[in-house]
């Protein structure tokens, strides 16, 4: 074989590598489409007061066993970020992002949006102050307060 017939070859898998690509992403992009319009259609403001959060794997145990059995496999083996919180009267296990598990104060009571037992935002809450500052915003902020004085 010589070189130019081995990148031909390279060049077809590559190719052929790139169009499955774009195929996968391209339905998984209308599936996010779809949930997400869901999750719009459906979301209301409720407070709830957050009793335990944690990372694990969904079982039939820590959430509702119908949806459980819709959870498609990749989903039941990936841990999550998992809230149980007391909705109104009842407690519930509810799921979220990680940003907004990372925002989720324990023993606190917080607004959120919720569409079933998806936490898709949280209300009322200052997320900029809660965010990590760079080295570069942290020494900003120091030189601004320790400045110069006049």
């Amino acid at each position: 074989m010589q070189f130019g017939d081995i990148l031909i070859i390279v060049t077809v898998i590559v190719a052929a590598a790139l169009g499955i690509m774009f195929y996968f992403g391209k339905k998984n992009y209308a599936k996010n489409l779809e949930a997400q319009s869901f999750i719009n259609q459906y979301k209301m403001v409720t407070p709830i007061l957050v009793i335990d959060k944690r990372y694990e794997r969904p079982t039939a145990d820590n959430l509702p066993k119908n949806i459980y059995e819709k959870l498609p496999k990749s989903a039941r083996i990936r841990k999550m970020p998992i809230v149980k919180a007391k909705v109104g009267p009842q407690i519930t296990t509810l799921m979220c992002d990680k940003s907004i598990y990372d925002n989720l104060a324990v023993k606190k009571t917080v607004k959120v949006e919720l569409a079933g037992i998806y936490i898709s935002s949280i209300i009322g809450l200052n997320l900029e102050a809660k965010r990590n500052k760079t080295w570069r915003e942290k020494i900003s902020l120091w030189i601004l307060n320790n400045g110069p004085k006049k």
